[in-house]
């Protein structure tokens, strides 16, 4: 049975930040909906929240927040014309990997946004965004940097920025990858 999808941001936004829906819920300072553009034809989905994130309600905030701005500001994209959102909605402690049961839980709000927005192209940040969106079969390290063409949509996978604090070299291939975004 197909899941029924939010028809408009006022429901969605509202039901995202009442979700108990799983355990995640329970050490959230703010639930990070998404923002930007609700009208973007770029969308970025990166995986879920980390402590700055919780804190400040907002996707993208710290030290990977800080390098997606500067990657924005070397290809010519103002943040305010894309929409940023996350797989899930909460912060998983530790800054750990979502589990399967807490991504089901935020389909149905990642799918409505999805679908509100109505982007054309998908920058999917990660291997967590990457198999959640395409299928688990797609690994980042094979895949990213390729343009997929998925139920007509763009898809384009590349590491997450948090990724590239910890290993330099990958900085390269993200600015490479983004690069590919079309004007």
């Amino acid at each position: 049975m197909e899941e029924k999808l939010f028809e408009n941001w006022e429901q969605l936004e509202n039901s995202i930040r009442i979700c108990k829906d799983c355990k995640l819920c329970q050490n959230r300072n703010k639930v990070v909906i998404g923002e930007g553009n609700k009208n973007a034809k770029i969308m970025f989905i990166g995986e879920g929240p980390g402590a700055d994130e919780d804190i400040q309600g907002r996707p993208f905030v710290g030290r990977a927040g800080k390098l997606m701005d500067q990657a924005f500001k070397g290809i010519g994209i103002k943040r305010e014309e894309v929409y940023i959102a996350n797989v899930v909605k909460c912060r998983p402690p530790g800054n750990r990997n979502p589990e399967i049961d807490e991504m089901n839980a935020c389909k149905k709000f990642l799918k409505s946004q999805i679908k509100l927005v109505n982007p054309e192209i998908i920058i999917l940040l990660g291997s967590v965004a990457t198999k959640e969106i395409l299928g688990e079969e797609y690994s980042i390290t094979k895949i990213r940097g390729t343009i997929i063409e998925k139920d007509g949509r763009i898809y384009l996978p590349t590491f997450h920025p948090a990724a590239l604090l910890r290993d330099e070299d990958k900085k390269i291939l993200f600015w490479k990858d983004l690069t590919k975004i079309p004007k």
